[in-house]
């Protein structure tokens, strides 16, 4: 899907090689990320209305988000 708010290179600016490199390294990170961009998915099709969802649904996906970028971020800081 094109145009997608808050991709991780949005949210992480010039960190995408950092996050590729621990992605390829920590299975348990990619796994992080890959739930991450289904969740932001998830969030942008409701916010567009291609799959309406409850307003309770899409607050609960939103701190899910939120919560796996702290995560990301959280694991980027411990490589640095």
């Amino acid at each position: 899907m094109s145009n997608t708010p808050h991709t991780l290179g949005e949210e992480f600016p010039g960190k995408l090689d950092e996050i590729h490199a621990l992605k390829a390294a920590d299975p348990r990170f990619a796994k992080v990320l890959e739930e991450y961009d289904d969740v932001n998915d998830q969030i942008h099709r409701a916010e567009t209305k291609i799959e309406p969802t409850s307003q309770d649904n899409e607050t609960a996906l939103r701190k899910r988000r939120l919560a796996l970028k702290d995560e990301i971020e959280q694991a980027l800081s411990q490589q640095a």
